[in-house]
């Protein structure tokens, strides 16, 4: 039976550092999804600072940049923080690593994308991969926030979540 969302649900991004994907997802998702999400996110072993060049595409991208600190994911895990309603990983370190378990059981599916921190290479290189992760997070995120939350059961959307963290992004890869 679907449920009627009455509030604003809340969303946890995960990686390792919590430096670059997963703060890049929680700036995509705090400002497409306002209103109808709050967006979060943690790191397994966080890297103790935001990267500088996710500052620079979220910057350059219109995205507010000040609130944003690499944090634990134990943040997350005492009794007076916000119930979770989805947590998604975002790198491949995150989705191997034994999660805790999170109050009121949220939905989890992992949407891996490659570290844009990774790549080696001079500045446009580096910042390219950087605007690549943007794009592959925004196009995730633009299917999440557009799914038939009513209509779906639990199974159903699971199974929607899931096949989001499958989505290949061809535009860039179409060239090769």
């Amino acid at each position: 039976m679907a449920k009627t969302w009455d509030r604003e649900l809340n969303v946890l991004f995960l990686c390792t550092g919590n430096s670059a994907r997963s703060i890049i997802a929680e700036a995509i998702l705090a400002r497409d999804g306002l209103g109808k999400f709050r967006a979060f996110s943690a790191g397994s072993m966080p890297a103790g600072a935001v990267n500088p060049l996710t500052l620079d595409v979220l910057r350059t991208l219109n995205h507010p940049v000040e609130n944003f600190r690499s944090k634990s994911w134990e943040e997350f895990s005492g009794p007076d923080v916000p119930q979770l309603d989805f947590v998604f990983t975002v790198c491949d370190n995150a989705a191997n690593e034994v999660c805790p378990v999170w109050p009121g059981q949220p939905m989890t599916a992992h949407w891996g994308v490659p570290d844009p921190a990774a790549v080696e290479g001079n500045d446009a290189v580096r910042h390219a991969a950087f605007f690549d992760t943007y794009r592959m997070l925004s196009n995730r995120i633009g299917l999440f926030i557009n799914l038939p939350f009513d209509a779906l059961d639990r199974l159903t959307l699971g199974q929607r979540l899931k096949a989001i963290g499958t989505t290949r992004d061809t535009s860039s890869e179409s060239a090769a």
